[in-house]
C-alpha cells in the first residue's frame, strides 16, 4: 500500500504545483508576444486567414502549433474568456513535462515529487506556465520525446513528436539535433525512425511556410534579422557576449554588466553535473542530452545577439536539473543540503519572480493595456491603422490594423527598412499615412524636417506615462510598483489631414 502511495507522489506534486502557481494569475503578468499569437488566432477565427491584419497572410507569430491551439481555445471559450483557460492549460502541460523529466533522472517517488515542485517554482518555470507563450506546450513535447521515445523506445514518439516540436518553434531543430548526436554517440547506431521523424518535422514545417506564406522560415525571424543585424568587430562581439552572459545564462536578470549570482550558479551546475555523470548510471544518457542542449542553445542564441529572455527559459531550467538531483540524492546531511538550497536559492528566486511578476504585470496589464482600451473606445473604425512598437497589448485591445516597427505583423515596412534603414519610420509615415502613431519619443522635438512634418500632419492626442500607474490602495503593491517601475512612456498622435 505504501509503495502505491509513494508512486502517486509525483502526480500529487503535479496537481499541487499547478494549483500553487495559479496564484500568479493574479499578477496579470502576460508576455507581450502572447497577444501577437492570440491576435493571429483570432484573425484566423474572423477571416479564415493566418495573419494579423484582416485577409493578409503573414506568419506574425513565431509558433504555428500554438496559433492553432489558441484558435481552438478562442472557439471553445470565446474571445473574452479564453485567456485563463489557456494559461491553465500551459501550466498543466509544462508541469507534466517536469513529471516526464523526473521519471528519467530519479527513482524514488518522493524525490520526483520534490523535484517537480522545486523546478516548477523557479523563475523560468513560472514564466513558461503563466506568461501565455508557447513554451508550456514545447517543454511537454520535448520531455515526452525523451520519455516515450528515447526511454521507452516507442516508434510513434520518434515519428510524430519531432513534427509537433518543429511546428511549435522552428529553432527546436537544435534540441532535436543534440538528442540525435548524443544518442548516436551513446548507442553507436542510428535510430532511423527518429531520423524519419526529424526529416518529416523539418519538411512539414518548411512546406507549410512555403505553400501558405511563400517563405521557408517564419516572417518573425526574417524581420528581426533585417532590423537588428549589425556588423560587430571581434572585441565588440566578445563584450556583447560577456554583458549578455551575466543576464541570460542564469535565472536572475539584473541591471549592469556583471551578475555574480550567475557565475556562482553556473559553476555549481557544472560541478553537480560532473559529480552525477561520474556515477555511470543509465540516466547519464538523458543528463548529457539536456545539459549539452542547454549549453548549445545558450551559446548559439547569445552569439546571435538574441536579447529576448524567453529564448533562455528552457535551457536555464535544464542546466539547473543536476543541482536538484545532487541535493535530493545526498545520503548524509540531505536535509541540510535541501534546506540550504531552498533558503539560499529557491526562496530568493521565487521572491524575486513574485516581485517581478507583480511589477511587470502592473506595467503591462494596468498600463500598456489601457492604451489599447482607450483606442478601442476612441476609434470605432477598426480599419484604421496605427504605427507602433511592440505589436502586443495595444493592437490586441484596440482592434486597429497595425504596422509595427520591426515588421513582425506587416511586411511592407520591411521594404522601407531595406531601402533606407535610417529613415524607414518617417518614410513609412509619409507613404502609408497611418491615422495613429504611438511613439516613445516626442515627435515634435527638434528643428528638423521630420519634426515639421509631424507638427503639420499629426496632433498629440494623449500622453501615457508610467508614473501615473504606480499607485495602489494596497501599500505593499504600491511599494513594489515604485521599486520596479515597468513600462515605457508613450505619446499618441492622430493624423489631422
Amino acid at each position: 500500500m505504501s509503495e502505491t502511495k509513494n508512486s502517486r507522489f509525483p502526480i500529487y506534486a503535479v496537481i499541487f504545483t499547478v494549483a500553487f502557481k495559479l496564484l500568479f494569475l493574479l499578477t496579470h503578468y502576460i508576455q507581450e508576444d502572447a497577444f501577437i499569437t492570440w491576435r493571429v488566432a483570432q484573425n484566423l477565427l474572423d477571416y479564415g486567414v493566418i495573419g494579423f491584419n484582416g485577409e493578409t497572410k503573414i506568419s506574425a507569430s513565431t509558433t504555428h502549433l500554438y496559433v492553432f491551439v489558441s484558435y481552438f481555445f478562442n472557439l471553445i471559450f470565446g474571445k473574452e474568456h479564453f485567456i485563463v483557460p489557456i494559461l491553465l492549460f500551459n501550466s498543466i502541460l509544462f508541469t507534466i513535462g517536469t513529471l516526464f523529466l523526473s521519471h528519467l533522472v530519479l527513482k524514488k517517488g518522493w524525490q520526483k515529487a520534490v523535484f517537480i515542485f522545486l523546478i516548477g517554482i523557479l523563475p523560468p518555470a513560472i514564466k513558461i506556465s503563466i506568461l501565455g507563450m508557447e513554451y508550456g506546450i514545447l517543454f511537454s513535447l520535448e520531455m515526452a520525446l525523451l520519455y516515450y521515445g528515447f526511454n521507452k523506445g516507442k516508434k510513434w514518439a520518434f515519428i510524430f513528436l519531432p513534427a509537433l516540436i518543429m511546428f511549435t518553434r522552428i529553432d527546436t531543430v537544435i534540441f532535436l539535433g543534440i538528442a540525435f548526436l548524443v544518442d548516436l554517440f551513446w548507442n553507436k547506431k542510428i535510430r532511423w525512425s527518429y531520423v524519419f521523424g526529424g526529416v518529416l518535422g523539418v519538411s512539414l514545417t518548411m512546406a507549410f511556410n512555403w505553400l501558405y506564406f511563400g517563405e521557408l522560415v517564419n516572417n518573425t525571424i526574417t524581420a528581426k534579422k533585417l532590423l537588428y543585424e549589425q556588423a560587430f568587430t571581434f572585441q565588440q562581439s566578445l563584450h556583447y557576449f560577456l554583458v549578455s552572459f551575466g543576464n541570460f545564462w542564469g535565472m536572475l536578470k539584473v541591471p549592469g554588466e556583471f551578475n555574480p549570482v550567475t557565475i556562482i550558479v553556473l559553476i555549481f551546475e557544472l560541478l553537480c553535473f560532473i559529480y552525477l555523470v561520474r556515477q555511470r548510471q543509465s540516466r547519464n544518457y538523458f543528463l548529457w542530452i539536456i545539459f549539452v542542449f542547454g549549453w548549445t542553445k545558450q551559446i548559439i542564441f547569445i552569439s546571435q545577439k538574441s536579447l529576448f529572455d524567453w529564448y533562455y527559459w528552457v535551457p536555464q531550467l535544464l542546466l539547473f536539473v543536476p543541482v536538484v538531483i545532487f541535493v535530493l540524492e545526498q545520503k548524509e546531511k540531505r536535509k541540510l543540503w535541501l534546506s540550504l538550497l531552498i533558503i539560499f536559492y529557491i526562496l530568493p528566486m521565487f521572491a524575486f519572480q513574485t516581485i517581478h511578476s507583480i511589477a511587470t504585470g502592473n506595467g503591462e496589464w494596468n498600463y500598456r493595456r489601457t492604451i489599447g482600451i482607450f483606442l478601442n473606445q476612441y476609434e470605432k473604425d477598426k480599419n484604421q491603422w496605427i504605427l507602433l512598437e511592440p505589436a502586443g497589448y495595444v493592437p490586441y485591445f484596440s482592434g486597429l490594423k497595425t504596422i509595427d516597427e520591426v515588421g513582425l505583423v506587416d511586411k511592407q515596412i520591411q521594404a522601407e527598412i531595406k531601402k533606407d534603414k535610417a529613415n524607414y519610420w518617417i518614410n513609412t509615415v509619409k507613404t502609408r499615412k497611418p491615422k495613429y502613431l504611438l511613439s516613445y519619443k516626442n515627435l515634435y522635438e527638434g528643428n528638423t524636417a521630420d519634426a515639421f512634418y509631424y507638427q503639420t500632419h499629426y496632433r498629440l492626442l494623449k500622453e501615457f506615462r508610467v508614473k501615473d500607474h504606480l499607485k495602489s490602495d494596497n501599500k505593499i503593491l504600491e511599494k513594489i510598483y515604485k521599486l520596479k517601475p515597468s513600462g515605457t512612456d508613450y505619446n499618441l498622435y492622430i493624423r489631422i489631414d
